[in-house]
């Protein structure tokens, strides 16, 4: 790196003028001023902690660990700091990595101590009292419209309204914004109505974002009804690959990639999620990207393993893993807040590669340069055509306006790939002559050069070690009943929730699955009628599973091994399931949708409104099981496809069921 009067670019030796000027090389000049006004205004970057349970396991981590992790996220100029923290609103249905509960499993019920999104808001407006709260849903309870969340707009946005308000009520928190449905079809007539009915709830400064999902059709609407232009404040899209589309543009609204990355947490993922914080304003003029995910706090064998800005999916060692795209993300948010500035002259290097500043109203600005190649700098989605970075190219700046005083700028610098990492190091700051300075940038850097100084954050000490899911486990869901989730578990359909049993004086603590109604499902197809939480390592093989269960009035209960997958295909789930059903029935099962059924029999008490205990024993290829302790089948399987996978247990259909002292052992 050299400053600007004193680097020198070789020419070839010439005795006339004219020969040199047509010999030299063209060195590009980039103009950054203020004059003529500036650009669009900043909105802040963002993570997501939902669509869905991505944050599932951060709750049940101890302390300090779980609060190191918040200061990373949010805490100001120490981690990401991030500037807006987007929230799914529970649904009651799976969204991609789990199901999160509905504030109103019914429409008699409201409820706002369920799930963990009400603690993580209060967590990150406690670090950081401006960070912007955004709430979106995924999913929708069944009674919310049958099938579909639009035959009744008024109920519809009731609801999510009920929601907002629940946020202020009972936790002091303020909501921002609000989408309509994530990456599903929109409707006019919806929108209108939630835009009117926040204003009758003098929630006049929520904001709505619309679609989540794609910009033209959106884009079409607005410019065609006046009425839906003036309810729609920001056209948010997901995972524009840096551009937006022209009539998006043409709209006069606010654009925001409202959801982007989901690439995982590696030296390639972050600098994907380098060059796209950039380029959407480059090339699409997106004033915010919020990342999915937020946290990857969700077991490692479920959908987009740790594609979180960082990874903390093992709260039974405190381990954790501050993963690269938090420092990618500090580069911004370290010397920017929301309310800033984009200059007008950004854009893209000679060399391949991209930059952007950013002025405050105090005479401050700062410049973000990524030069991420290709090869290392993939996205899981959009395609990402081909393009050519150079390996070194010096880039020349010339300030403007009020900014020609400054006389030198502080760089922070890091490379995620190759040889030579560095992450978020602070560099000799870089002298600024006449308004004049140069950079030397090499590929795959990200630079950022300010005035805002800032001394290098502190991090904490090194977390515990990394341990695999301690076996064997018990949990007998002894909890607040609170309608909170027992640790650990992660509910991949359905709702289990932590419920005291004042009738059964053995039981007063149980986990009980509560939904009832088939959800408004996000997932193409809707994932299984058969609820069902997953539990503990992936890898586990020959273990026990044993439980205690209450199938109340009908369905059944079942408790399961080697459950191979989550997410959307969670209907198609294979494992070894031991059922027993309201009929009196037990079953032993290959899969979660009960069409492999291997034995089944009949038993000689009564199944509903009563305790019993199953057993289910997997060890190679011998698999037993036992009810109250009385054995039902002792089988030699044969190879089976499936070898490791979770413990889980569930209910037969949309069905209340209760589960109390849960255990797994190794099988012997």
């Amino acid at each position: 790196m050299a400053s600007y009067e004193n680097h020198y670019y070789p020419v070839p030796y010439c005795y006339l003028l004219v020969l040199c000027v047509l010999t030299a090389p063209v060195v590009s000049v980039y103009n950054l001023t203020d004059e003529g006004g500036l650009g669009m205004t900043f909105d802040g970057i963002g993570g997501l902690s939902g669509g869905g349970a991505t944050s599932r396991l951060l709750v049940s981590y101890p302390e300090p660990q779980r609060a190191q992790i918040l200061d990373y996220l949010f805490k100001p100029n120490f981690g990401a700091a991030l500037q807006i923290l987007k929230v799914e609103i529970g649904g009651d249905a799976q969204s991609t990595d789990g199901s999160e509960p509905s504030h109103m499993h019914t429409k008699d019920d409201q409820n706002y101590t369920r799930g963990y999104e009400w603690w993580l808001m209060r967590e990150a407006k406690k670090r950081n009292p401006d960070i912007k709260l955004y709430a979106l849903p995924w999913a929708f309870p069944g009674w919310v419209g049958g099938g579909q969340p639009y035959p009744k707009p008024d109920l519809t946005a009731g609801y999510v309204v009920n929601w907002i308000l629940g946020a202020k009520t009972f936790h002091n928190l303020t909501i921002d914004y609000v989408g309509i449905w994530n990456e599903k079809e929109y409707d006019v007539t919806y929108i209108k109505t939630l835009r009117k009915t926040l204003d009758d709830k003098d929630l006049g400064h929520v904001m709505i974002v619309a679609p989540d999902g794609g910009w033209v059709q959106i884009s079409k609407d607005i410019m065609a009804d006046p009425e839906l232009a003036a309810a729609v404040d920001i056209i948010g899209a997901h995972y524009p690959g840096t551009h937006s589309a022209s009539m998006a543009e043409k709209t006069g609204k606010t654009l925001w990639s409202s959801e982007d990355d989901s690439t995982v947490n590696n030296g390639t993922g972050a600098s994907c999620w380098a060059r796209i914080l950039n380029q959407n304003y480059v090339n699409g003029h997106m004033t915010s990207t919020i990342s999915w995910n937020l946290i990857a706090s969700y077991y490692d064998d479920l959908p987009f393993p740790r594609s979180g800005l960082m990874t903390a999916n093992q709260p039974w060692s405190g381990h954790y893993e501050v993963s690269d795209p938090i420092w990618v993300t500090a580069h911004t948010t370290h010397f920017t807040s929301p309310g800033w500035k984009y200059l007008k002259g950004v854009g893209h290097l000679d060399g391949g590669g991209s930059y952007v500043a950013l002025a405050d109203s105090t005479g401050n600005v700062t410049i973000v340069i990524e030069a991420m190649t290709h090869e290392h700098s993939k996205c899981v989605r959009p395609i990402l055509p081909p393009y050519s970075v150079a390996p070194k190219q010096i880039v020349n700046f010339q300030l403007g306006g009020d900014f020609e005083k400054i006389t030198h700028l502080n760089l922070w610098y890091s490379k995620f790939v190759g040889n030579s990492t560095a992450r978020f190091q602070s560099r000799d700051p870089v002298k600024v002559t006449g308004g004049k300075f140069s950079v030397e940038v090499e590929e795959n850097c990200l630079y950022t050069l300010t005035t805002v100084k800032e001394a290098p954050p502190t991090a904490y000490p090194k977390p515990p070690a990394s341990a695999p899911f301690p076996l064997p486990y018990k949990e007998n869901f002894d909890g607040p009943s609170d309608s909170s989730e027992a640790p650990y578990f992660a509910d991949q359909t359905g709702v289990f929730e932590l419920h005291g049993n004042e009738s059964s004086p053995n039981h007063q603590g149980t986990m009980r699955q509560v939904v009832t109604q088939r959800p408004i499902f996000w997932c193409k197809k809707g994932p299984t009628d058969s609820p069902i939480s997953v539990v503990g390592d992936h890898n586990w093989t020959d273990v026990t599973v044993s439980c205690d269960v209450l199938v109340e009035q009908q369905g059944g209960a079942f408790v399961a091994a080697r459950v191979d997958r989550g997410g959307c295909v969670i209907k198609n789930a294979l494992g070894l399931f031991l059922w027993l059903l309201a009929d009196d029935v037990w079953a032993l099962s290959y899969d979660i949708a009960l069409k492999n059924i291997v034995l089944q029999g009949k038993l000689n008490t009564t199944v509903v409104g009563q305790w019993h205990r199953l057993d289910l024993y997997v060890k190679g290829e011998v698999t037993r099981g036992s009810l109250n302790g009385q054995a039902l089948f002792h089988i030699r399987t044969g190879p089976l496809p499936i070898k490791k996978g979770f413990a889980a247990i569930g209910s037969l259909d949309f069905k209340n069921v209760q589960f109390d002292n849960f255990e797994v052992v190794r099988a012997e």
